[in-house]
């Protein structure tokens, strides 16, 4: 069927689903309604009511109470009803029964009707209730939009993000052109530079601000559990699968899925996430029935992308999809102007939390801070500092509290350091080798990418 346009709410096409078991009825309703510019559609039954509103989106839905022959209870619409609004409670909903009465019209507005027409209607009538409730729905959406924009102009709850260096002026930028949309993004940068605050700052200044954002950490998941973490499973589908498990992209619906160090996700199972972005369809592991996810997809990885398309790691149909819009981060080396910046707001972070709140810089410490090259970037910062206030003895941190093995004075030899010592040396000297680059570096060293991560954490680098 061809949708036809109306200006209902002065701005976009007004869509309308009909349900009715007679199709006489179906095609009356259809008439009336098209001749007033509305695109109509028509179901005969609760189940394809279901089924359409799971497909599509629709300002109004009228349906009749009574399907089955011969019924004149209104329980089947009634339960329709209820489901209806357990999908969307904002969606309008107008009752048309042939079996009116005062008690079941009371039942039906409890149940979440905005109004009970008795057949046979009144054309005019039942136009202008479809047209006013779709007007009533469209300004309370309006007004949820304006709620939650006025919410961002607010600081609070907002993520810090703490960029004045002219390596990131580019960057901010395009946070602020590129949030507002639901184009997909790729935040690139090497381990610790600050991706997740990327992502959550581009979730705070979108129209999802309100809803979800959901963060899964591809690095740290096994392959087995890949479906039944992004998906979900039903009870029974596997040996340890004792209930039903909603999955990440349903739990992310109407917000967004942070998918980060996305390059670890293995190749057998990149054509399951590419169909998801393709379609906006997910199936629970064991279970055939499909639902429809309203999700943006920000994605994150130290890795170069095109170099593993390069070498078959990574399907470049998948790469497209996701890098809509890259965002690259600078290391922090080449962010020197915001090394302190960032050392003062950890500083008051880890002081408050440890209750040391007068606590400060000696001018030394701050300058060890800003000489020091940081191959874990931001990360590595944040630690350093919450070690340092922990050691901390005086009213201010000194540059012994730092713990910064390049920037002390002579040399330890080899012999006399302990083991996790040495470990944690020969990782940061491969980090800054490689430019943070947790494939190359675990290479080198003989790790897994895995076990590097690993050890990034327990060192906090």
């Amino acid at each position: 069927m061809n949708p036809q346009t109306t200006n209902v709410s002065g701005n976009h096409e007004a869509r309308v689903l009909v349900a009715d078991d007679q199709p006489d009825v179906r095609e009356a309703l259809r008439l009336v309604l098209k001749a007033e510019g509305f695109a109509v559609e028509t179901v005969g039954s609760p189940g394809a009511v279901l089924a359409a509103l799971g497909s599509r989106e629709y300002d109004a839905v009228l349906i009749d109470l009574n399907y089955t022959r011969d019924t004149t209870s209104g329980e089947e619409g009634l339960d329709l009803l209820s489901r209806i609004q357990a999908l969307d409670s904002s969606l309008p909903v107008v009752v048309l029964t042939a079996w009116g009465t005062v008690d079941l019209a009371v039942e039906a507005m409890r149940c979440g009707a905005r109004d009970f027409l008795q057949k046979p209607w009144d054309n005019a009538r039942l136009i202008a209730s479809v047209r006013t409730h779709i007007e009533l729905a469209r300004a309370l959406r309006r007004s949820q939009r304006l709620e939650a924009e006025n919410r961002l102009l607010q600081t609070q709850g907002r993520p810090t993000l703490i960029a004045e260096s002219p390596a990131m002026r580019p960057v901010m930028d395009l946070v602020v052109r590129v949030a507002p949309s639901d184009a997909n993004v790729l935040i690139t940068g090497e381990h610790g530079t600050g991706k997740d605050v990327i992502a959550r700052t581009i979730q705070a200044l979108s129209q999802r601000a309100g809803k979800p954002l959901v963060t899964v950490n591809i690095g740290g998941l096994a392959e087995n559990l890949f479906e039944s973490e992004l998906f979900g499973h039903v009870k029974g589908a596997y040996t340890d699968a004792k209930t039903d498990r909603v999955g990440r992209f349903e739990l992310a619906d109407q917000g967004t899925l942070f998918l980060d160090e996305i390059a670890n996700l293995p190749l057998n199972l990149q054509a399951k996430l590419l169909r998801v972005l393709e379609t906006g369809e997910v199936e629970r592991v064991g279970s055939s029935i499909t639902r429809r996810v309203d999700v943006r997809v920000i994605s994150a990885t130290n890795a170069d992308l095109r170099a593993e398309v390069a070498g078959g790691r990574f399907r470049e149909d998948l790469l497209f999809r996701l890098n809509t819009i890259e965002i690259h981060l600078p290391p922090l080396r080449e962010r020197k102007q915001d090394i302190s910046l960032l050392a003062v707001y950890f500083l008051r972070r880890y002081a408050e939390r440890y209750h040391k709140p007068t606590l400060g810089f000696d001018d030394a410490a701050l300058q060890m801070l800003t000489r020091y090259f940081w191959p874990g970037n931001v990360r590595e910062l944040d630690h350093t500092i919450e070690r340092a206030v922990l050691l901390a003895q005086g009213g201010q941190i000194q540059p012994s509290d730092l713990s910064l093995e390049p920037a002390r004075g002579a040399p330890v030899r080899l012999e006399e350091m302990g083991l996790e010592d040495v470990e944690r040396i020969l990782i940061q000297k491969a980090m800054g080798r490689y430019g943070g680059n947790v494939t190359q570096a675990a290479r080198a060293l003989g790790l897994s990418r895995s076990a590097l991560y690993r050890r990034l954490q327990k060192h906090g680098l």
